[in-house]
């Protein structure tokens, strides 16, 4: 093996237990399992990849849903990984931490771009190169939400490949600097590595926290409550953009100097 094509024709069945031809052309990223469980329970379709680094489930409709797991070098892998079988459009499910009063937790970020703070994406592009989505699904994205006389906010999230710093108050006296909306540990990293992949990608994120603030920061017990009333709505919104943008969306291009 020795293209990038080759190599992830290779791994992408082994990473997910699913041989290439049962991916579909669309795709939700996630990284939680309950995501795909319940993707799975909703369309009577099986789940892949038990006991391997990523699960999958596709719908007859040709979607595919994936939990790549958590940060940034597992998110550069899936997407790495996805060459083998060119998406027509991808869309990262996640939860982001709240950094400004006006993003409390249950509410939607369709970023708008992100800060590199995740240092994978250094080894994609220079640092000078922005880390942003693909418009076009972002735009369709927002349709969705606004069908639903839903609220959703915009601006830039900041992506780092530190788990734990809501104790460290220099870091977050910088982050309050840096005018970002939210935080966290995929969505640059998705960004870049589907540019270089040329791969149309876009985020919707679910702010799970407000970490910020002491009494803000996650717990089992805030995530719970959060997973218990947000998360199907979340998903629905991603299953809605992603089954319709093939057949009512503008057409989304990867274009190349």
């Amino acid at each position: 093996m020795k293209t990038k094509y080759e190599i992830a024709k290779n791994w992408l069945p082994r990473y997910t237990g699913t041989p290439l031809k049962d991916f579909g052309e669309y795709f939700l990223l996630t990284n939680f399992n309950n995501y795909v469980t319940s993707f799975a329970d909703k369309f009577k379709c099986n789940v892949n990849g038990i006991g391997k680094p990523m699960q999958t489930s596709t719908n007859s409709e040709g979607l595919t849903i994936i939990n790549f797991g958590i940060g940034s070098a597992n998110a550069a892998t899936v997407m790495d990984l996805l060459v083998a079988v060119k998406p027509k459009g991808v869309l990262f499910l996640g939860k982001c931490g709240g950094l400004k009063h006006s993003t409390e937790i249950g509410h939607f970020i369709l970023p708008t771009a992100a800060i590199r703070g995740d240092g994978t994406s250094n080894d994609y592009l220079p640092t000078e190169v922005p880390a942003l989505p693909s418009f076009k699904l972002h735009k369709f994205v927002s349709e969705k939400i606004i069908a639903r006389k839903l609220e959703y906010r915009t601006g830039v999230i900041y992506t780092t490949n530190r788990r734990v710093w809501e104790w460290d108050e220099e870091f977050k006296a910088y982050l309050k600097k840096l005018f970002t909306i939210g935080i966290d540990m995929e969505t640059a990293t998705l960004f870049i590595a589907g540019l270089v992949n040329a791969i149309p990608r876009g985020a919707l994120l679910l702010v799970s926290d407000t970490p910020l603030v002491p009494e803000g920061i996650k717990t089992e017990e805030s995530d719970n409550m959060v997973t218990k009333n947000f998360s199907d709505l979340h998903l629905q919104i991603g299953i809605e953009a992603m089954t319709e943008i093939g057949v009512k969306g503008e057409a989304i291009k990867h274009f190349k100097y």
